[in-house]
């Protein structure tokens, strides 16, 4: 049931309105950052349309068509073949594509394309959902294409991405919208809360670097997220007091090989961190920050901190992070954004 998802409500009265009209369209775009829970609820439509039991338009929850939809045996990343299909829960009319080393593979949107003309094989309807859609290469687009051109009226594709502009025009145009918007930090705090997730100064911390995504807070990791911040921490001190020989042994341990899978996060961590320094030198007392609990700390470093240069600090980090995405020398160019911050 729909209920059992907070925040979002314009969406389930969009997704409600189509079970009750019984007009799911042959095409739909869940549109949404991650951890915002866009495979839940496209998993509850295909329950509540082949549920035995509805509540209402609603799924029930508790028959077996309901329990087995979302059973999934995923399989390993690196098993190319077997992402050359469509990967099917437990109940046989509900699969799943998702991508094999960041790109779904042709082969899989032609089971795709053969598979939506089967009728159900056990309940009322057919749903496939494509996991991350925006990587979908231009041959699997094509292939794609050509089953959206005539959907069958008891199949229903369910693509999900972060990122829509990433589809070609015409995968677009075939789709209705559904869009998923992130949810106020108080929102999240409680759901954490009251689901036993986290308590306390737990759940306001992963509440607020969630970003308002339920299920990135759910899956944070607070013990590696504060190891990580005090090295950041440390980093800005030495960048506030301009110690160079800290900032270059601080370039070394951020660029080293052996922690290459740490390097992404703790930029993330970084950026935050000056995020929290900069609202500080605009308004003190005012400053919502995530890292609530570094209040002193960071209004200490604050005094240091003229309120352009920290905003020149957050630029220089963002630039460095959306270069990530092509082959940059990590190295060079952490030396070349900590000297550059430190010069500002």
């Amino acid at each position: 049931m729909f209920d059992r998802f907070i925040g979002n409500e314009r969406a389930k009265e969009i997704l409600r309105r189509m079970l009750t009209q019984r007009r799911i369209p042959g095409a739909l775009l869940l549109v949404g950052e991650e951890g915002l829970g866009k495979k839940l609820f496209a998993l509850e439509l295909a329950k509540a349309a082949n549920c035995r039991a509805p509540r209402g338009v609603e799924a029930c929850d508790e028959c077996p068509s309901c329990l087995r939809i979302v059973k999934f045996e995923l399989p390993s990343a690196d098993d190319r073949d077997a992402h050359k299909k469509i990967i099917w829960s437990e109940h046989r009319d509900v699969g799943m594509v998702r991508p094999y080393n960041r790109s779904i593979l042709v082969e899989a949107a032609r089971d795709l394309e053969r598979e939506t003309n089967y009728r159900p094989v056990e309940g009322r309807a057919r749903f496939f959902l494509i996991d991350h859609a925006e990587l979908l290469s231009d041959a699997s687009s094509n292939a794609l294409l050509k089953t959206l051109e005539e959907v069958q009226p008891t199949s229903h594709l369910l693509l999900l991405t972060a990122r829509p502009a990433s589809l070609l025009p015409t995968i677009r145009s075939r789709c209705q919208t559904v869009r998923f918007a992130p949810l106020p930090p108080a929102e999240v705090e409680a759901f954490l809360v009251s689901t036993r997730q986290r308590a306390g100064k737990e759940a306001r911390l992963a509440a607020r670097l969630a970003g308002g995504r339920p299920g990135h807070a759910l899956r944070l990791n607070l013990d590696t997220y504060r190891e990580q911040r005090e090295e950041m921490f440390d980093l800005l001190d030495a960048l506030t007091t301009s110690d160079r020989a800290r900032l270059l042994r601080a370039a070394e341990d951020l660029s080293d090989a052996k922690r290459k899978d740490e390097y992404e996060p703790r930029l993330e961590v970084l950026e935050i961190l000056i995020h929290d320094l900069w609202l500080l030198t605009l308004a003190p007392s005012e400053a919502a920050l995530t890292n609530d609990d570094l209040r002193e700390r960071l209004t200490s470093l604050s005094t240091r901190v003229a309120p352009r240069r920290a905003a020149r600090w957050l630029g220089r980090v963002e630039e460095l992070r959306s270069q990530l995405a092509v082959n940059v020398n990590r190295r060079v160019a952490t030396d070349a954004l900590l000297l550059s911050m430190a010069a500002d």
